[in-house]
């Protein structure tokens, strides 16, 4: 039986009528879970479920906005290894609550990392029967995987992560000048992302580095993260996307410093996107309180003169998209708990949790800052798609594409509380916090899988795992060659191996 989304106020985000609110319904199939009809009108509505009673199911959600479901690309599950950081389970819960209906798991933290079809095969097995909401993989670039990349890309990841500098995880090593511009050879022509943490280490004159003199400030650890850190990296990044056919991608952009270099290398044609987070957005330096550590995160909250700079970014459209960088720990490593060290910024984990909270905080800084919906949507479901390589069937609500829906008020508040955080553990930055936007209901494919109630409902964990990136490029270029092949390729035999059951 297929279903009936109907609502005073719709926003389809198509790709070719009007980009407008409007009264009307959705019908999604209860075969496939897609897209078959737009009902543009209440009039329409009316007369489709007259002519058709007994044929559907209908939820009918009042005045509240129905858009498509959100994707955020960067979020850390640590499952295996570490899930009593995060796992699935709690990640993807969070996820649903917040309206979004696909995430991206990064490479790490997890162990093993995402660096070999065989480690992606173990991530895939940890995740069956789990999730709420469809995940789809990064890959990771290290010093000794360069050969794995185009299995990976046939296994279905969409891209790789890197680190410029040290990872904080001795099983994901950062990778030199000479082993990015290698991967980025090998990469080139396959539409795989090549993503960067873009900090390098870099030597400073003493009198630019003071000694830090208290480890309860946070001041003295925004000092060990100087925007030089990026802006070097952020060279190298426009080096290696102008000088290679590669979809370069920065990720958690912090300092504004970097925006000319962005720009300088857009000019000259460098496929190069770009993305900022919402603690960047929301938070300032000045802001922070001593010894709250759950607002360390690398590259580090910097200033309010940053966030202004960011967000003329963000409206100028230098910025491409907004994520949350979930990267969540325990509370022992952020140093929240009693004890000696607690509240040392310098030895904290770095970190910050927020995937659930995305719509809101975004949308309050929309309301400061003049963003439309349709700008919201951009920038939280239409380019994540595309960077994902999902939006042949992600981020709008045309006929064909997935039934992914998010349902909230735009003029609603919510006040952030520890026991509406479905993530696994609670520490926050955003708790007390009173943010407009409250998301009511999260659907995937047709199935209501979130409902906001006074004891939240959650539907039955329907999430698919995505392995639908760009390896039919791959696929077609290996399956043309030889048995025999140059290295950094596979053969037509490792790659009928690499097939991972879904």
């Amino acid at each position: 039986m297929d279903t009936v989304y109907t609502s005073k106020r719709i926003f389809l985000n198509s790709a070719s009528l009007p980009a407008e609110v409007f009264p009307g319904g959705i019908v999604v199939s209860a075969q496939d879970g897609k897209v078959t009809r737009i009902l543009p009108s209440w009039a329409t509505v009316e007369r489709y479920l007259k002519d058709n009673e007994g044929e559907y199911e209908h939820f009918d959600f009042g005045n509240l906005m129905l858009m498509p479901g959100l994707i955020d690309t960067h979020v850390h599950i640590n499952e295996p290894g570490r899930t009593e950081w995060e796992g699935f389970h709690t990640a993807t819960k969070a996820a649903a609550a917040g309206g979004f209906t696909t995430i991206c798991d990064m490479p790490l933290n997890s162990i093993p990392p995402t660096t070999s079809v065989a480690n992606l095969r173990t991530k895939v097995n940890a995740a069956r029967g789990k999730i709420f909401v469809d995940v789809a993989f990064w890959g990771g670039l290290v010093p000794d995987n360069l050969p794995e990349l185009r299995r990976l890309i046939a296994a279905g990841v969409f891209g790789f992560k890197c680190f410029l500098c040290p990872s904080g995880v001795e099983e994901f090593p950062h990778v030199t000048e000479e082993q990015v511009m290698e991967a980025a050879r090998l990469l080139e022509g396959t539409g795989a992302v090549l993503a960067f943490h873009a900090e390098v280490e870099c030597q400073r004159p003493q009198s630019d580095c003071p000694r830090p003199l208290d480890p309860h400030k946070y001041r003295s650890f925004l000092q060990t993260r100087p925007d030089t850190m990026e802006q070097q990296a952020i060279e190298l990044v426009a080096k290696v996307a102008q000088q290679h056919d590669v979809r370069a991608h920065i990720v958690h952009l912090s300092t504004a410093r970097a925006l000319p270099t962005i720009r300088a290398a857009r000019a000259l044609g460098a496929r190069l996107t770009v993305e900022t987070c919402h603690h960047y957005l929301s938070l300032a330096a000045e802001d922070v309180p001593d010894a709250r550590t759950e607002y360390k995160c690398c590259p580090p909250i910097r200033g309010r003169t940053n966030r202004e700079q960011l967000w003329r970014a963000v409206q100028a459209r230098d910025i491409d998209l907004i994520v949350s960088d979930h990267s969540p720990s325990t509370p022992q490593l952020k140093l929240l708990t009693d004890g000696k060290r607690r509240g040392n910024f310098l030895e904290a984990w770095g970190g910050i949790s927020s995937l659930q909270l995305g719509l809101p905080l975004f949308w309050t800084g929309c309301r400061r800052y003049g963003l439309s919906l349709q700008e919201t949507v951009r920038l939280l479901c239409t380019e994540p798609a595309r960077l994902s390589g999902l939006d042949h069937r992600k981020s709008r609500l045309d006929v064909g594409y997935d039934g992914d829906l998010c349902v909230w008020d735009p003029e609603g508040t919510v006040t952030v509380t520890e026991d509406m955080l479905e993530f696994q553990h609670k520490a926050t930055p955003y708790l007390n916090r009173t943010l407009q936007g409250v998301v009511h209901a999260t659907v995937l494919r047709g199935s209501l899988i979130y409902q906001r109630t006074d004891v939240p409902a959650f539907g039955p964990p329907l999430g698919s795992i995505l392995l639908d990136g760009p390896k039919a490029v791959v696929q077609r270029e290996e399956l043309s060659k030889s048995s025999t092949l140059a290295a950094g390729s596979i053969s037509v035999e490792e790659l009928e191996d690499d097939d991972i059951d879904l």
